[in-house]
C-alpha cells in the first residue's frame, strides 16, 4: 500500500513561478496545489494521454508506446486509473516524465493502483488541486478532466465509450484550442465509439507518435529495424492487413501450419509488433 509522507508534499500557491502558467487564466483555477515528487517536471513541456478503464489490450500497448516516444520532448500527463491512463504512465515512467493529476487529495488515491503510483511517486510526480483530506466525489473528475485538458499542449484519447468521462477532457482540449488526437476503432465498437465520434469531429486519427508528433513540428528518434524471419513477415503481413485475427484464420492466409503460426506469433508479440486479445485472437500494435 503506498503511504504518502504528508512532510514530503510540497505546498504550490498560485503565486509560485512552480504553478503551471496553463491554469493562470481558468476563472476556477485552484487557489494552490499539493505535489508530491519531481516539481521540476512542472516547468516542462506536457502532452495529456488518457483512456478508459475498458481500454482494449492493442490500445493499451500502442498507447504505452506513443508515450514512450513522445517522453523524448514531452512531460506525460494523465489521471491515476487502471486502463488508458496506467499504459500512459507505464510508457513514460522509465523517463521519469509523467504527471499524474488526481481527483481528490492524497488520503483518496486509487485502491488498485498504489504500486505504480508508489513508482511514480519516486521518479514522476503525483499532483493534486485538493488539500490532503479531500474525498473524491463525482464532481471531482470532471474538474480535474478540465484540469488536465488545460495543461498540456495537446490531448490523445487511446479509447472512449460514447458516454466515457474521458470525452470530458477531450471537449475541454477542443473548447481550450488544443490540438486533440484519437485512436480509430472499427464501426459499431463500444469502446471506441468516443474516439470515432471525435475524430469525425475534427481530432487527429493517430495511429503512430509520428501522427502526433508532425503536429508539434517534433523530430523523433528514428525507429530500429526489426529483423523478421520469412514466416514472421508472411503472419504479420496478413495481420497487418486484417488489423486481427485468429490464429487459425492467419495460419491459412500466410500458408503456414497451426503449430508453427502460433510460435510465429510469439515471436512477433516478444518484438513487440503485436498484442494477444485473448480467445487466440491477435491484434497489431
Amino acid at each position: 500500500m503506498l503511504e504518502i509522507d504528508k512532510e514530503k508534499i510540497i505546498k504550490i500557491p498560485f503565486s509560485s513561478e512552480l504553478y503551471p502558467k496553463e491554469w493562470k487564466d481558468l476563472p476556477d483555477a485552484p487557489s494552490e496545489l499539493f505535489a508530491y515528487g519531481n516539481v521540476d517536471l512542472l516547468k516542462e513541456r506536457k502532452f495529456v494521454i488518457i483512456g478508459s478503464r475498458r481500454t482494449p489490450q492493442s490500445s493499451l500497448k500502442l498507447g504505452g508506446k506513443i508515450a514512450k516516444t513522445l517522453s523524448e520532448h514531452f512531460v506525460i500527463v494523465t489521471g491515476s486509473a487502471d486502463g488508458g491512463d496506467t499504459s500512459a504512465i507505464e510508457g513514460a515512467l522509465p523517463f521519469g516524465k509523467v504527471i499524474c493529476l488526481l481527483a481528490g487529495g492524497f488520503s483518496a488515491l486509487p485502491q488498485g493502483n498504489f504500486s505504480l503510483l508508489e513508482r511514480v511517486a519516486k521518479k514522476g510526480l503525483l499532483l493534486s488541486p485538493h488539500s490532503f483530506e479531500t474525498e473524491v466525489r463525482a464532481f471531482s473528475y470532471g474538474y480535474r478532466n478540465k484540469l488536465l485538458a488545460a495543461l498540456g499542449e495537446g490531448t490523445l484519447v487511446l479509447a472512449a465509450g460514447e458516454k466515457s468521462g474521458t470525452l470530458i477532457t477531450a471537449k475541454f482540449a477542443q473548447k481550450f484550442g488544443k490540438f486533440v488526437f484519437a485512436i480509430p476503432y472499427p464501426p459499431c465498437s463500444e469502446v471506441g465509439a468516443g474516439c470515432n465520434a471525435l475524430i469525425k469531429k475534427g481530432a487527429f486519427l493517430t495511429e503512430t507518435a509520428e501522427d502526433i508528433a508532425k503536429h508539434f513540428r517534433l523530430s523523433l528518434p528514428e525507429k530500429k529495424k526489426i529483423e523478421l524471419s520469412g514466416a514472421e513477415l508472411a503472419v504479420y503481413t496478413v495481420l497487418k492487413e486484417r488489423g486481427e485475427g485468429h490464429v487459425a484464420e492467419l495460419s491459412a492466409a500466410a500458408g503456414i501450419p497451426v503449430f508453427k503460426a502460433a510460435g510465429v506469433l510469439s515471436a512477433l508479440e516478444m518484438k513487440g509488433l503485436i498484442v494477444p486479445l485473448g480467445g487466440n485472437r491477435y491484434g497489431v500494435v
